[in-house]
């Protein structure tokens, strides 16, 4: 099968890719084989993740050389291994970044397999969707809405479920003040859900085209990622990697406010003081992948509230290109690789870019 694997990580700058050599290059690998309870998926599209360039650059340490990135995948099983009785073949699914838990630790236990000491995850532990076949335990697919073109379910599955995730844990109430720090694929997904949800949204990022989208969503207050807002706020959620915007937000709450930080990989955090950020009962958490009940209960809500997923379409020969718009910030909302044609699906319909 054609893939793109990271090759040797290298830092994206200004200038772009360290010694002018991409991380991403093309493979020909075999065809992968489905385990027990595993199924095959032909994939017709997938998402590009901040995590997928967070491997791309060495912040995400690999686990496995020549690993295939990707994790928001959409496709149809052709293929199901030996015990496979929850998917059919020509079932279209999606697989995520939760690829696999014990189910036997204190966390898988207590319905928190996302911080199951053993779990394993796609594109990272696993080859991904930049490829034209994946495989996983079909425990661990998704059975995906019909109202969702390939295009548009891609992004949902880490990007939309991270965020919901994340608003989760934010703890905003009922009408309540949502700061949101960055504004790419995760963020304008979760901000839609606070909308459906009655939240009253400010939005903090340097990009001008985020700023726009996040207008267009129905944020009430846009500003640059370093400013303040109008009014203290109730909760806020930090998708940006930089750690510094962590002072800014945990000043810009209100007394028991909530910051939650949702990337999995965070620049360094300048030093907080005890009475101007935390005092109040201030907290901050963070967001550590995600359950299969997020997941299921983020994707039947997307449905609901009629979610418009908004897309930077790119070809599969692309990829490399998609993940230096992602470093270089000219991805408007979520940037989706079409590899292939999903038998039933609406895949190739119309981007909202």
């Amino acid at each position: 099968m054609r893939a793109w694997v990271v090759d040797h990580p290298r830092r994206f700058s200004e200038t772009g890719w360290a010694d002018g050599d991409h991380p991403l290059v093309r493979a020909e690998l075999p065809d992968p084989v489905p385990g027990e309870h595993e199924v095959r998926i032909r994939v017709s599209a997938c998402g590009v993740c901040r995590t997928d360039l967070h491997l791309a650059e060495g912040d995400l340490t690999a686990r496995r050389p020549r690993t295939v990135p990707g994790h928001q995948i959409v496709g149809v099983v052709d293929q199901l291994g030996p015990g496979c009785e929850r998917l059919r073949l020509g079932e279209r699914v999606g697989i995520a970044w939760l690829r696999w838990t014990c189910g036997r630790c204190l966390w898988c236990r207590t319905e928190r397999e996302n911080l199951c000491p053993q779990a394993l995850f796609t594109g990272w532990d696993a080859d991904g969707g930049y490829a034209q076949y994946a495989v996983v335990d079909e425990r661990y697919a998704y059975r995906l809405p019909d109202s969702f073109t390939d295009e548009q379910a891609a992004p949902l599955l880490c990007a939309g479920i991270i965020g919901y995730r994340a608003l989760r844990l934010a703890n905003v109430p009922q009408g309540g003040r949502l700061g949101i720090y960055g504004f790419g694929a995760s963020a304008h997904l979760a901000a839609q859900i606070a909308r459906y949800r009655g939240t009253r949204l400010f939005v903090f990022t340097r990009s001008k085209r985020a700023q726009e989208l996040a207008r267009e969503i129905g944020a009430e207050y846009v500003a640059d990622s370093h400013d303040g807002p109008p009014e203290p706020l109730d909760s806020a959620i930090i998708f940006a990697p930089a750690g510094e915007l962590v002072p800014l937000a945990l000043q810009a709450l209100d007394r028991g406010g909530t910051l939650a930080i949702a990337g999995i990989h965070l620049t360094d955090i300048p030093r907080l003081d005890y009475q101007q950020h935390l005092f109040q009962e201030r907290s901050i958490r963070s967001v550590t992948a995600n359950t299969r009940r997020d997941g299921e209960e983020f994707l039947e809500l997307a449905v609901k509230a009629g979610i418009s997923v908004t897309t930077s379409r790119y070809e599969f020969d692309q990829a490399d290109q998609a993940l230096s718009d992602l470093a270089a910030g000219r991805v408007r909302g979520a940037a989706v690789l079409l590899v292939g044609t999903s038998t039933g699906s609406r895949v190739g319909a119309a981007s909202d870019t």
